[in-house]
């Protein structure tokens, strides 16, 4: 679409406050487009108020709504860990399951004042751009998308932020370039991701960031402190002996986690457009309650069912990734996983030092398939080691049919 295809409908606009949504806002108020914003509420720990929003669009003409979205975000942190679904570098999603919960949650409130048309200031190199479209396109597929960032009109009124700051004020709106900044950063309850500007060099370390959820490892405190938290079927039910909501348990973990220095990861990610893109992140909250239920994972899944979930977990990954949470391949994929959290319920203490998850006990997993007896290096009622002899002669007919087939590589 083009910005001359939304006369007479009805727009609903995905806005944060900044110069580039109130640019977009202002602009096709002017055309004559009925337009509605919106800003999703997920919790993000570098926003002191959400409400700020509604107060910087004000003056663009249009109303703004906050759509509290912290509880489904809370809920989709939980299955993504629950998946272990970590994307390229180990690092967690934060802003691929974010968008889903935002499109979703925004599209509702959107089609509850009629709005027929959803915008997105995503620029046209990104992932963004094929995450909202695509969860428009499955969850509202009679609604259109307008991506005013490749609308080649106002691509030639707006070629930098300098034409959107004038623009602004001939229109009485108070606006500012900004500095040149080091790196841009999207949050959300799960974490924060940094990138662009300076952070694109990949001689930039990424130490340059400053911190919003915690410290780096090296200024995290020089006593350990421990962590303790429950689980029922893969989701965390207790933390530090208080049973608390999955907001509640992210925002604690998120806290705790963060001033250990936990979760920072630096990523060179393989974009759905085809491109590499550099990115420094932050999930303490993700990283620790991930690397607690690994602990019951490793207790609960025995050899085939651990090759089995490595897959799901980076097929879950991948579908958040590519904007197809609600596809029915990643269902498919989590229900599976979901066969395997059934038995994933313990009690993990670690202690937390300077980045590090330090296990300390697994406690309270009925489903556990440890056995100290049949481990133990030292006399024990458990496995009969002379059982063993058979196993080691049926092994050694394979192994000596390939050596005599001439097959063993030397």
């Amino acid at each position: 679409m083009k910005l001359a295809d939304l006369k007479g409908r009805k727009a609903g606009i995905c806005v944060s406050g900044g110069l580039d949504s109130r640019t977009v806002a202002k602009t096709l108020v002017e055309s004559g487009v009925d337009v509605v914003c919106f800003t999703a509420d997920l919790a993000q720990p570098d926003e002191a108020d959400i409400n700020d929003v509604v107060e910087k669009m004000a003056p663009c003409g249009a109303p703004t709504f906050v759509v509290d979205l912290k509880q489904e975000m809370a809920e989709a942190c939980f299955e993504v860990i629950t998946c272990q679904a970590m994307y390229d570098g180990g690092y967690w999603n934060s802003t691929g399951i974010a968008r889903a919960v935002t499109v979703k949650g925004l599209l509702a409130a959107m089609k509850a004042k009629g709005c027929s048309v959803l915008v997105h200031g995503a620029t046209g190199r990104g992932n963004d751009q094929m995450r909202f479209e695509r969860y428009t396109n499955v969850l509202a597929p009679e609604m259109k998308v307008y991506a005013p960032w490749r609308d080649p009109d106002l691509l030639k009124l707006f070629p930098g932020r300098l034409e959107m700051v004038e623009f602004l004020r001939k229109a009485g709106i108070e606006a500012f370039p900004g500095g040149k900044k080091r790196y841009s950063t999207d949050a959300n309850l799960a974490g924060l991701s940094h990138e662009a500007e300076d952070l694109e060099s990949l001689e930039t370390p990424a130490m340059i960031v400053t911190p919003t959820m915690g410290v780096w490892p090296a200024d995290a405190p020089d006593i350990e402190e421990i962590f303790e938290v429950r689980f029922e079927k893969g989701r965390t039910v207790e933390v530090n002996g208080e049973t608390l909501s999955p907001l509640d348990v992210m925002q604690m973990a998120n806290q705790i986690g963060g001033r250990n220095g936990i979760g920072f990861k630096n990523a060179l990610e393989n974009r759905i457009i085809g491109t590499k893109s550099r990115g420094v992140y932050e999930a303490p909250g993700m990283e620790l309650l991930s690397r607690c239920l690994e602990c019951v994972y490793q207790a609960t899944l025995d050899r085939r069912a651990l090759a089995l979930f490595k897959p799901l977990s980076s097929l879950v990954a991948n579908q958040i990734y590519d904007g197809r949470y609600y596809d029915p391949v990643t269902t498919a994929a989590m229900a599976g996983i979901n066969v395997f959290a059934h038995y994933a319920s313990g009690r993990v203490k670690v202690g937390l030092y300077k980045g590090n998850v330090l296990f300390h006990s697994l406690t309270e997993c009925p489903a556990s398939l440890y056995n100290e007896a049949d481990s133990s290096m030292e006399a024990s009622n458990g496995l009969n080691p002379v059982s063993s002899q058979g196993f080691a002669e049926i092994q050694s007919v394979e192994a000596r049919s390939l050596a005599f087939a001439g097959q063993i590589r030397w």
